[in-house]
């Protein structure tokens, strides 16, 4: 068994205490730092996972069958987040490399490394 999360896991994390419009509670995340760094660091860098479904560019939709969530959920990228490993309190799921991919695509979009305008004009024409 792993002693450390690895990026492309699902984990609940107590998200308490949260500030203003952070998650809240007890709530699915993905871990999407790299592997070198979730063994080496006491942090981990995630996105928040929600169940409000809202199809943004930087959200990604996960079913159930591809999350080992209960519910058709949304990683949000635009809520990503380096939080303490002592947050992390279970391992739920893992996603697959190609929903990985998808997930990679929305953090450039959320963090300006791909042009937005772009990407919402190509998703429309597709």
């Amino acid at each position: 068994m792993n002693k450390f999360p690895r990026r492309g896991e699902i984990w609940l994390v107590n998200w308490n205490p949260a500030r203003g419009s952070e998650q809240r509670g007890k709530r699915p995340a993905l871990i999407i730092q790299n592997d070198i760094g979730n063994e080496k660091a006491s942090t981990s860098i995630v996105a928040a996972i929600s169940t409000s479904i809202k199809l943004y560019p930087m959200n990604v939709k996960i079913e159930p069958h591809e999350s080992g969530l209960h519910y058709i959920s949304m990683v949000k990228t635009s809520q990503i987040l380096t939080i303490s490993k002592i947050r992390l309190e279970k391992k739920l799921g893992q996603l697959s490399e190609e929903k990985i991919e998808e997930v990679n695509q929305a953090i450039k979009l959320s963090l300006g490394l791909e042009n937005l305008n772009t990407a919402c004009r190509d998703a429309t024409n597709n």
